[in-house]
């Protein structure tokens, strides 16, 4: 064996064994904050975001998690996945409203209850917590339950948010209020109620606050050391950034549409491969968007109803009728797709409405074309000939003689006497013989 593949060798054993080798933490490693940045709508991609984030913070055994949170709000199934991890996490969770201005609208709230510790900086607030399926979207009044299924929803909600704040040593009360009646509070407010436990004016002087603070997590009680700790900015991955944008209401509406007319462009047209490749990508991107957000299938019923119609009406002449039906249909289910008032998590209405716009001017156009088609002239097929002017070539005899149309010559009957060189315009046609009337103007100048 040579000596190139022995070193070859070599460094390939000590590359896998250091690789299997476990990973001792640095003490520089453990005292160190990872901040995770709960910015916007809290959907599925948030909560795969501080989950990992969670899972990196307890991997290099961190000091402690900060979440700097300005949210409205989010889906149900998102921020109850997030309250998981956070009550199961052995690295204490800070959630921080921040910078000045933010807030912990809804789904916000919860997850504040459900942290070891929550804070929040001036100018800032919290609350508004009702579902908002019993909001009616953006209703400024109390949450008031009319049927059975509504007060299911929100005892589950009072329950849910009064256990959080039990646990925690919070006020359970207001939490309560903020569920039942949309209650909101600022963050002197919260402080002075004790739903929070601090305020800090930025991320250094609230680790300077929770110094010497003793918390309990899955771990048991922990005690932070937060003096001269090391800040840890954790990003969001790609497959995080790419979930987001798929799971945009808005794009994942674009790519139905794409994938739906992909492959019907695809089906009527064969062999174009591009289209129906492109269509059934698209069609299942938007299928995986679609189980990940709160669909309503009565909406995606009727948009596919609605494109159907479309391309029908290109087959059926049906006068508008399909047209119009497609067009009510495709606004109706674009209109209830997202079965969900949460802000950021709607489909774009000037997109709903410049789609349909556009179907609309289409539909206009087209019948506007085929009423002027009906009512233009024949200029194909053996009907073009009715109508037309022809020069006589032979002297009509017994009614039936020779004419020059379109020069063709055609075998032509008269029910009056025509000689060689009158004009004559075609009335009817049998077979292959035309029946035609002398032009009045040619007959009188020959008798001039």
């Amino acid at each position: 064996m040579s000596h190139a593949v022995q070193w070859i060798l070599a460094v390939c054993l000590v590359g896998t064994m250091s690789m299997l080798a476990p990973r001792p933490v640095s003490a520089a490693a453990a005292n160190e904050a990872l901040v995770l940045h709960v910015d916007g709508a809290i959907g599925p991609a948030m909560a795969d975001y501080v989950v990992q984030g969670l899972d990196a913070a307890a991997d290099r055994n961190a000091e402690l998690v900060i979440l700097e949170m300005d949210t409205p709000g989010g889906l149900d199934s998102a921020m109850r996945r997030i309250i998981k991890a956070i009550l199961a996490s052995p690295v204490p969770v800070v959630t921080y409203v921040a910078p000045s201005g933010s807030r912990a609208a809804s789904a916000g709230t919860y997850i504040l209850y459900a942290s070891h510790i929550a804070a929040m900086a001036p100018a800032t607030n919290l609350g508004a917590a009702t579902p908002v399926e019993l909001m009616g979207g953006s209703s400024p009044t109390p949450a008031v339950p009319k049927t059975a299924e509504e007060r299911k929803v929100l005892n589950d909600a009072i329950a849910y948010i009064r256990g959080l704040a039990m646990q925690r040593g919070r006020n359970a009360d207001w939490a309560e209020q903020a569920v039942r009646n949309a209650a909101s509070l600022t963050a002197e407010q919260a402080l002075q109620q004790h739903v929070i436990d601090l305020m800090a004016t930025n991320v250094p002087d609230l680790l300077t606050k929770l110094n010497g603070r003793s918390v309990v997590t899955e771990a048991g009680t922990v005690t932070l050391h937060t003096a001269g700790i090391r800040i840890f900015e954790y990003r969001r991955d790609f497959r995080v950034k790419f979930l987001a944008a798929l799971t945009d209401p808005t794009v994942a509406y674009i790519l139905l549409l794409i994938g739906i007319y992909g492959l019907m462009f695809e089906g009527f047209n064969p062999g174009g491969v591009l289209p129906g490749v492109a269509g059934a990508i698209a069609l299942l991107l938007a299928l995986y968007a679609f189980h990940a957000l709160p669909v309503n299938f009565a909406g995606l019923a009727l948009i596919i109803l609605g494109i159907i119609l479309f391309v029908t009406e290109t087959f059926v002449p049906a006068y508008g009728t399909l047209s119009i039906g497609g067009l009510t249909a495709f606004v109706i289910g674009s209109i209830i797709l997202m079965d969900t008032h949460v802000p950021g998590f709607a489909i774009s209405r000037s997109l709903i409405g410049g789609l349909s716009t556009t179907a609309a001017l289409v539909i206009i156009g087209t019948l506007w074309f085929a009423v002027h088609a009906r009512r233009r002239p024949v200029v194909t097929g053996a009907e073009e000939l009715v109508g037309s002017s022809g020069h006589v070539l032979t002297d009509f005899i017994e009614g039936g003689g020779t004419i020059r149309v379109h020069s063709e010559i055609w075998n032509a009957e008269s029910r009056v006497p025509l000689h060689a060189g009158d004009t004559v315009r075609v009335i009817g046609r049998e077979g292959l013989k035309l029946i035609v009337e002398p032009v009045r103007s040619s007959i009188e100048e020959d008798r001039q």
